[in-house]
């Protein structure tokens, strides 16, 4: 799916960038179902996108295959005026939109996923830029809270969270890598069924990277977060996993020259995978007769869902 990376990237590498650009290129290529809000904060403004695909025996048609949605998070796509041009931090929105067009191509070509899908993202090529250790990152136009409520959809039955994940120094890796799956306040065990789509799409063993508690607690409370890629958790009730874009070196969100396209192709037809094997019921986030169990034994985790106490 390298053709649609390059399409998607040619709308997003610019000045002008926007979400009705976006929208329009998608309805010309088949998109039925395209929303583009603009929401304004203290910093500037973005405009969020959701496209809705729908599958063949899914909710939306009344049947029963899950739904997956697939989020890109970024703050910005670009940090202008401060940098000119396509920042490292845009990856993730530029990943699930390759990934919305290509399943729109699939489509029109004949082949119909079973379950629906969600994509949901933002596009902002002016966003502004923060101190953070030990590169720095992006700012976003709008907070996190914000994100949450218009990314993380009720109709979503589990979220793969794509975010460029490069400015730390425990991913020593180029390419993507995966999360523990985490579900309302508790970081569980990998899925077994992840690793696995994500060695037949890779054809290489699977790399996992490490979350801490902190993570998956909200933006604000004062605590150390790897980066934004586990936010959706804190306003989901379903499972969650990080797809992370990483490089073996730490490179800041702000820095442009650093997307990797054949990277993003991977990782889009990764999320890609997912999905078709998601809508079949071949593809399992989490046990959930374990998940009983462990709430069972330690009770409700949901306070990490919150700013805890202040």
């Amino acid at each position: 799916m390298f053709k649609q990376v390059m399409e998607m990237y040619e709308l997003l590498d610019k000045a002008t960038a926007n979400g009705n650009e976006v929208e329009v290129f998608l309805r010309s290529r088949g998109a039925e179902d395209v929303i583009v809000q603009t929401v304004s904060g203290e910093k500037g403004s973005t405009d969020f996108i959701k496209i809705f695909i729908k599958g063949s025996e899914g909710k939306n048609v009344g049947g029963d295959a899950p739904t997956l949605g697939i989020t890109g998070r970024l703050g910005g796509l670009g940090a202008r005026p401060e940098v000119i041009g396509f920042v490292s931090d845009g990856d993730g929105a530029l990943a699930a939109l390759s990934a919305a067009l290509k399943l729109i191509d699939m489509q029109k070509n004949g082949d119909v996923l079973k379950g629906d899908v969600v994509i949901t993202t933002h596009i902002c090529p002016d966003a502004p830029t923060r101190e953070h250790f030990p590169v720095r990152f992006m700012g976003s136009a709008v907070d996190i809270e914000t994100m949450n409520n218009i990314e993380v959809t009720e109709d979503m039955d589990a979220i793969l969270s794509i975010d460029t994940t490069k400015g730390n120094k425990v991913i020593n890796t180029r390419g993507f890598a995966i999360s523990s799956t985490v579900k309302e306040g508790y970081i569980l065990k990998i899925s077994d069924d992840l690793t696995e789509i994500m060695m037949r799409t890779t054809g290489r063993l699977p790399y996992i990277f490490p979350l801490s508690q902190q993570d998956i607690t909200p933006y604000g409370n004062g605590l150390y977060h790897l980066n934004s890629i586990l936010q959706p958790a804190v306003a989901a009730k379903v499972p969650v996993v990080g797809v992370a874009i990483t490089t073996e070196v730490p490179v800041a969100g702000c820095a442009t020259g650093a997307t990797h396209l054949m990277d993003i192709e991977m990782t889009a037809r990764f999320a890609i995978e997912v999905a078709k094997d998601f809508g079949e019921k071949k593809c399992k986030f989490y046990d959930e007769e374990e998940y009983k169990l462990i709430h069972k034994l330690y009770g409700d985790m949901k306070r990490f869902q919150t700013r805890g106490v202040q």
